[in-house]
C-alpha cells in the first residue's frame, strides 16, 4: 500500500480524515484476519518507538495496528517498519474517527501527562479500550474523569505500570501473603536516572506538562511500596532538594518522601533525574528481599539475604504488560492496574508537592 505524504496527512486531517481511504476497489480496507487485538499506539515518541512498538512484535495476543500522530514526517518510517495500513492512521485532529475504525480494539495513550485526559476521553468516547502511560494524569480530578468516561462508554482502562507484570516483581509481592522473612519492618524504594536535565521546551522541564521528577520516576517508589506490601499509606512528608537551580526552573530534580503505612511500617523513598539509583528493598524481623535495579526496563534482579538470586527475564516487560492487559480484556485473566489504583497514587504525589511546600507531615 502506498505511503501517505505530508500533503495527503494534512489534507485528511483538516476534514475527510484517514480512516476513510478507500481501497482501488472503493471500498473500506478490510480488517486484519488476525485473532489478535489490534492496537493504536497515540504518540511516536521515544517510549512509542523505541519500546511499545518493538514489543507489540513479540505479544501474543495483541498487535500493532494503527497510529495516532502530530508528526506526518513520522509515517512513512512507522509504515515502512510494521505495514500499517493507510486508513488505520489518523492525526490528533480526526481521531474520533476511530469509532469507524474495526480494526482497532486498543488505544494505548502515550503523550505527555498533562495530555492523558484528553486523548484518553477520545479514544473512549470512540468506543476504544483505553491503556494509559503512567502517571494517570496531573490530578486526582483528572483521573476521576478518565474512570468515568472509560466507564460511561463500557470500555476497560488500565494503566501502564509495566512493573506490577514484572515476574520478579511479582515473585516478591507474594511475600506480603507467606511472609518467608517474617513480619516487615522498614522498606528503602528509590527511582531516578542520571543527567543535567533536558532543554527547557522539553515537556519533562515544564510543570504544566507534568514534567519533573515525582511525576516521572516518583510513581515507581511510590507504587511498588503500596504493590509490595498491599496497604495504603496514612501519611506522607516529602522535600525537594535542587543542585540544579538554573536548569530546574519549574520541576523537581529530586524528591526525598517518607511513607507511613499502618502498624508503624516506615518506607523511605526517593526520586530524581539527576542522580541514579534503583531499589526495592524490603527489610523483615528475619531477613530482607531486594530489586535491585527495580524501576530498569532490562535487568531486574531479585536478591535475598539468604542468597537467593533470581535473574533478570530475557522477554521485554512491555510485551508482558501488554499481553496481560490483552488477557484481561479478553476475559482470561485479572486486570491488574485499574484506573483507580493510578488515581491512588496521584492522590499521593499531590500530597507530596503539598507536603514539600508546607514543610510539614501530610495525613493521607
Amino acid at each position: 500500500m502506498p505511503e501517505i505524504n505530508r500533503r495527503k496527512f494534512m489534507q485528511l486531517s483538516g476534514g475527510l480524515g484517514l480512516s476513510t481511504l478507500l481501497n482501488a476497489k472503493g471500498t473500506l480496507a478490510s480488517q486484519s484476519g488476525s485473532s489478535k487485538l489490534g492496537v493504536a499506539l497515540v504518540g511516536l515518541g521515544q517510549y512509542s518507538e523505541g519500546l511499545l512498538a518493538p514489543a507489540l512484535e513479540l505479544t501474543t495476543h495483541c498487535e500493532l495496528r494503527g497510529i495516532v500522530t502530530g508528526s506526518p514526517q513520522k509515517i512513512p518510517k512507522w509504515q515502512q517498519r510494521y505495514g500499517i495500513k493507510n486508513n488505520n492512521i489518523y492525526s490528533y485532529r480526526n481521531m474520533h474517527e476511530l469509532a469507524n475504525n474495526p480494526d482497532i480494539d486498543i488505544v494505548y495513550v502515550v503523550v505527555p501527562t498533562a495530555l492523558h485526559l484528553q486523548y484518553c476521553e477520545i479514544a473512549a468516547n470512540a468506543g476504544k479500550h483505553v491503556w494509559c502511560e503512567k502517571p494517570m494524569a496531573l490530578t486526582v480530578e483528572q483521573c476521576q474523569r478518565i474512570i468515568d468516561v472509560c466507564h460511561k462508554n463500557k470500555v476497560k482502562l488500565s494503566i501502564g505500570y509495566r512493573m506490577q507484570h514484572e515476574p520478579n516483581t511479582r515473585r516478591f509481592m507474594q511475600y506480603k501473603s507467606t511472609a518467608p522473612y517474617g513480619k516487615l519492618t522498614h522498606i528503602v524504594a528509590q527511582a531516578g536516572y542520571g543527567g543535567q536535565g533536558l532543554p527547557a521546551d522539553n515537556w519533562r522541564m515544564q510543570k504544566a506538562m507534568g514534567g519533573g521528577a515525582m511525576y516521572d520516576m516518583g510513581v515507581y517508589p511510590l507504587n511498588g511500596c503500596r504493590f509490595m506490601t498491599g496497604l495504603e499509606p496514612v501519611a506522607i512528608t516529602a522535600k525537594h532538594e535542587k543542585s540544579h537551580p538554573d536548569i530546574f526552573k519549574e520541576v523537581d530534580e529530586t524528591t526525598y518522601f517518607t511513607l507511613e503505612f499502618p502498624d508503624g511500617l516506615i518506607a523511605e523513598c526517593a526520586t530524581s533525574v539527576v542522580k541514579s539509583f534503583s531499589q526495592l528493598t524490603m527489610n523483615c524481623s528475619n531477613g530482607w528481599y531486594s530489586l535491585r535495579p527495580m524501576s530498569n526496563y532490562t535487568g531486574v534482579t531479585g536478591y535475598t539475604s539468604d542468597q537467593h538470586i533470581y535473574s533478570a527475564i530475557k522477554q521485554i516487560q512491555q510485551a508482558i504488560q501488554m499481553d496481560d492487559d490483552t488477557l484481561a480484556l479478553l476475559g482470561k485473566g485479572p486486570l491488574l492496574v485499574p484506573g483507580e489504583e493510578g488515581m491512588r497514587d496521584i492522590q499521593i504525589v499531590q500530597a507530596a508537592f503539598a507536603s514539600a511546600a508546607k514543610g510539614q507531615r501530610i495525613s493521607l
